[in-house]
C-alpha cells in the first residue's frame, strides 16, 4: 500500500465509530500519526487497533464543540509530533428526524453547535499549525442533507449546509497560506447515526430496498468515505480547495423518487 501520510500528524473527531473510525484506520494504514478523538470510549478502542496493527495513535475524550476541548486536542497533537498536517473534522449528531414544529430551539442549537461550531473550532485552532508546517489539509464532514432538503431533519440539514459553506468561506481566508479546506458530503452511508434506518428496514423484511432511491441501487459503507477524505487530504488534491465532494451513491444526481422495479418503465 502506499504510505502517503508517512510522517503526518492527523487529526480525526469522531474517531470512536462509523466514518472516524474507518478514516482514522486509513490514515494510520498510509503511516500517520493518528490523535483519534471522541466523546466515547470508543476512541480507544480505534487508537488500540491502529497500535495492535504496528501504527501510531492515541486516544483523547471531549467535546467536538467546545472550545477548550478542542484547544487541548490541538495542543496535544503539536506535543506529539510538533506540528498538524492534517484534520478530518468529523465528528456530529443527526437530532432525530423531528419536524420544523416539533424541535425545540435548544435541540436546533445543539446540533448546530456539535456538527458547526465544531468544525469551525477545528479550523481555527488547527489552520495556524498547519500554517506554520508550510500547509496542510482540512476535511470537514457536511452531508447531502445540506445540498437540499429530503435527506435529513430541518437542524441537521442546516448545520451540514453551514458546514459547506464554512469551508468555502475558510478557504477564502487561508489564501495563501497553502492550507486547503474542503468537505465531503456523505449520502446514506451505514454507521452508528443511521443504522435504526437500516436496521428497521431489514427487521420490516425490506432490507433490499435500502438505497433504492440511488443510482447504486444501495446504501454505502464508512470506508468508501474514508476514501474519499484520504485522497482530499493527500497531495493528489493538491489543487482542490473549498469544493465539497458529493459520495452518495448517486442520490443527489437527481430529486430523488421512487423508481419502478422494471426498468424502462417510468410512473409520472
Amino acid at each position: 500500500m502506499t504510505r502517503r501520510f508517512a510522517g503526518r500528524s492527523v487529526i480525526v473527531t469522531g474517531a470512536g465509530s462509523g466514518i472516524g473510525r474507518a478514516t482514522a484506520l486509513r490514515f494510520a494504514a498510509e503511516g500517520a500519526s493518528v490523535l483519534a478523538f471522541d466523546l466515547t470510549d470508543g476512541a480507544d478502542a480505534t487508537a488500540a487497533e491502529i497500535v495492535a496493527g504496528g501504527g501510531d495513535a492515541e486516544a483523547m475524550h471531549g467535546d467536538a464543540g467546545r472550545d477548550a476541548d478542542i484547544v487541548r486536542l490541538v495542543e496535544r497533537a503539536v506535543a506529539r509530533q510538533g506540528g498538524i498536517d492534517t484534520v478530518f473534522a468529523n465528528a456530529g449528531i443527526s437530532g432525530g428526524l423531528a419536524g420544523l414544529f416539533e424541535q425545540s430551539a435548544e435541540d436546533f442549537a445543539e446540533i448546530l453547535r456539535i456538527n458547526l461550531i465544531g468544525p469551525f473550532l477545528a479550523i481555527r485552532h488547527a489552520a495556524p499549525h498547519l500554517i506554520a508546517r508550510g500547509g496542510g489539509s482540512i476535511v470537514c464532514t457536511a452531508s447531502v442533507a445540506g445540498l437540499r432538503a429530503g435527506a435529513g431533519g430541518p437542524a441537521y440539514s442546516a448545520s451540514k449546509a453551514g458546514v459547506i459553506n464554512l469551508v468555502q468561506t475558510a478557504a477564502q481566508q487561508l489564501s495563501g497560506t497553502g492550507v486547503r479546506v474542503n468537505a465531503i458530503c456523505p449520502g446514506l452511508i451505514e454507521t452508528g447515526m443511521t443504522r435504526f434506518v437500516f436496521d428497521q428496514a431489514r427487521a420490516a423484511g425490506k432490507g433490499e430496498r435500502i438505497g433504492e432511491l440511488t443510482p447504486l441501487r444501495r446504501g454505502g459503507v464508512p470506508d468508501e468515505i474514508a476514501g474519499a477524505a484520504l485522497f482530499l487530504a493527500s497531495d493528489e488534491a493538491s489543487y482542490i480547495t473549498g469544493h465539497a465532494l458529493v459520495v452518495d451513491g448517486g442520490l443527489s444526481s437527481s430529486h430523488p423518487f421512487r423508481r419502478p422495479r422494471e426498468i424502462g418503465k417510468t410512473t409520472l
